[in-house]
């Protein structure tokens, strides 16, 4: 079984379209009058980015706590790269730079409200 996509509510779409395909590696679908937008990132995986105005809401939504989404990164040098080039970015806030985080190597950014981690898989064998 494949994950088939993951949707994310934020307030700014077309921002976030912006960072996820200009650091994360994803392709633009559709992106439709900046409410929503589908993103790929060539492995059968879809990102739908959904407006906060779809939910008829002023504000950014509020996550759970520890709500978060991943991406691994082969080694510490390309964590390094994508956390410098991440710096860059105005509308995003950092917990700390990168570090050792439980058995591997990362950090964490928010995008609104939205967490999101880059680290090293801890699976090695298992990452192209």
């Amino acid at each position: 079984m494949n994950l088939n996509h993951i949707n994310l509510v934020v307030k700014d779409v077309n921002n976030a379209v912006n960072l996820f395909i200009k650091h994360l590696g994803f392709s633009l679908i559709v992106n439709r009058n900046s409410k929503m937008a589908v993103l790929e990132n060539g492995n059968h995986f879809a990102l739908v980015i959904w407006g906060q105005e779809l939910n008829h809401k002023e504000n950014a939504p509020t996550y759970p706590d520890n709500f978060h989404i991943g991406f691994y990164q082969k080694n510490e040098l390309a964590v390094w790269e994508i956390y410098e080039k991440l710096k860059t970015e105005a509308n995003l806030s950092f917990e700390s730079e990168p570090k050792k985080i439980r058995n591997t190597f990362g950090f964490y950014f928010f995008f609104e409200k939205l967490m999101i981690e880059i680290s090293i898989t801890p699976f090695q064998d298992n990452i192209a």
